[in-house]
Order: structure tokens, then sequence, then C-alpha cells
């Protein structure tokens, strides 16, 4: 009846805890079952072809600098109101352009975990691409687990199939043996680039991670999943290889989840306890910013990760955010 607060049954303890036992089950049967397709290694760099052709860089270089934070618990509506900040996708993205979404798809876990893109942000993403005009949106990731399996149990793969976009997974033929101009680590090494090499812009989005090797996974450490082969031997030198990825993947914008963050146990984190909503969402041009403000989200100074000021210093971007922000509206 009009004027009167409709009543809303709450679940008693026991239900709660039913239900929630239900969902950590689903978890540890999901893990399960990405364990049971492990991938450890990808394509190895004898089995893919060599090339010398560097890759695309994706970068507007009249847009500059530029980052937005945006604070609200709807992921579609921060992401929205962070890209109006930005001045509007449509300044990104020109009619008819291919874009390809670099998510984290990296475990077969749910997304009620935390510990890869939520599925979305991912919708919301390709919509608002499509919506600007885009011809084609791809959706790719190199997982650690199964690639087939991370992508429909982390619902990234069911999202994107529904908004309209291509899920490319990560086959031996869309890999090269890439050296990086000005690279000490990845030097012929299988690198997955047959994907960037067939659009025309590059967008990153990552979810807000604690990390136990790099102190934090944001966007910068994203592009770790373009990387295939024995890949874990870059983790001793982890600030390094993230500061090469940086260089590596020239994005058109990167966007960093901050909705819930993973404050502990990550990057698999496998616990609702490791999870926190922090409830913002940035975007921008430049990713050393983005993840600068990222690092606050999980209580981190830039000085507790390395690769932030690396990359600032090899001229990737500023740890000085609030020099490029475009204010922090609330939802």
């Amino acid at each position: 009846m009009p004027g009167k607060t409709p009543h809303i049954a709450q679940p008693s303890r026991r239900a709660f805890l039913r239900r929630l036992t239900c969902s950590l089950m689903g978890a540890l049967g999901t893990g399960a079952l990405g364990l049971a397709f492990w991938d450890r290694r990808g394509p190895s760099p004898a089995v893919v072809a060599p090339t010398s052709d560097p890759l695309p860089d994706f970068r507007l270089p009249e847009k500059g600098g530029r980052l937005a934070i945006v604070h609200g618990a709807d992921r579609g509506q921060t992401l929205a109101a962070a890209l109006h900040a930005l001045g509007g996708l449509g300044g990104f993205i020109r009619p008819g352009d291919r874009v390809l979404l670099k998510v984290n798809a990296a475990f077969a876990t749910p997304p009620m975990l935390g510990a890869t893109t939520h599925p979305d942000l991912v919708t919301h993403m390709i919509r608002l691409c499509l919506e600007a005009g885009a011809g084609r949106v791809d959706v790719t990731d190199n997982p650690i687990n199964d690639p087939a399996s991370c992508f429909e149990l982390t619902g990234i793969g069911p999202a994107a199939r529904r908004a309209g976009a291509r899920v490319v997974l990560p086959t031996e033929d869309r890999f090269e043996s890439y050296s990086m101009t000005g690279g000490r680590l990845i030097v012929r090494w299988p690198v997955l680039t047959r994907p960037l090499r067939e659009v025309d812009k590059l967008i990153g989005l990552a979810p807000v991670k604690d990390h136990h090797r790099s102190g934090a996974s944001l966007t910068m450490k994203n592009w770790y999943g373009l990387l295939g082969g024995r890949r874990n031997i870059f983790h001793q030198q982890i600030h390094a290889v993230i500061t090469e990825l940086a260089m590596l993947a020239r994005p058109t914008l990167v966007i960093l989840d901050g909705t819930t963050s993973m404050m502990t146990n990550g990057p698999t984190g496998g616990s609702l306890d490791d999870l926190k909503d922090t409830h913002t969402m940035i975007a921008g041009t430049d990713a050393v910013a983005v993840d600068s403000v990222g690092a606050g989200l999980l209580g981190r100074s830039v000085d507790d990760l390395p690769y932030l000021r690396m990359a600032a210093e090899a001229g990737l971007g500023t740890v000085d955010y609030r020099s490029v922000s475009k204010g922090a509206p609330s939802l």
C-alpha cells in the first residue's frame, strides 16, 4: 500500500549458515574442477613462431594522462560515471573499432571470491563499447587454470557472450615468440600477441587484489596473463617483469575495479573473509596513477610496491595520481 514500508523477510541464522556453506562448497567444487584441468605451462618457447614485429601502441596521445575515481557499490553506475569524467568512451572508441578487453580470468573460481574480473564489469564495459560504436569486442586472457574452465566458472565467458562479445581463448596459434624492445626478461618468450594484432583498441579490466609476491595485483600486473610458457620463473623478478609488461602492453584505457577488494591471501584468496567492500572504480589512461590509487585501497603505499616507481621512472606514468585525477564523485 502507498506509504507503507514493504516487509522483507530476514533469513534465520541457520538459513544464512546453510547458504554460506553451499556457496563455499560451490567454490571448493569449482576450484577442484580447475585444478583437474591445471595448465602449468601453456605454449613453450620452442613451439611458437618468432616475430620481430612490435606490438601496436593503443594509446591516444591527445588524451595524455587522465584518471577518474568514483565511489559507489554499483559497478555499472561507477564505471559509466568514471568514463564520463574522462570525457566519455566515445572519445576513445571510433565507430567500427575492434576492441579487445584483457580481463583477469586466471583462476577457475566463482566471482564471489573476487579473484578474477567480475562478470558484471565485463557486461557493462562491452555494452558501453558497443554503444560507443565499436564494431566488435573481443575478451581474452591466458589463465593459470584451464582457459575454457576459467572463462566459464568465473562467469566472464557467459557474460561476454550475452553482451555480444567474442571470447578469444589462448590457443597455441595465438602466441608468438616475442622479444620486447629494451626488454631484459621478455626475450624470445611466448606472448599472447595475436588478439592484440587484430584490434584497434585495448582496454584492461582488473580487480583490486593482494598478491603474495608483488604486494598487489592491479592493472599492470593484469598483463601477466599475456605470457605463456613457464612464466612462474619470473616470480623471482616480479617487479621487473611487471614493469616490462607495462612497457609491452600500451592500452587505450585501464579500468581498476575496487568495488570489492581482496585484502589478504591474494592472488587466489578462497574465503569471503579475504574480501572487503571498498566501493571504488578507477578508470584512466595512466596505469601507474590508477594502480597507485589501488595500492591505497589495499592499505599500501607506493613504496610498498616497487614496480610502481620502476614504471614511473621508465616514463610510463606518475605515482602522483592527484596530478592527473578528474575528481572523485560518489554515487
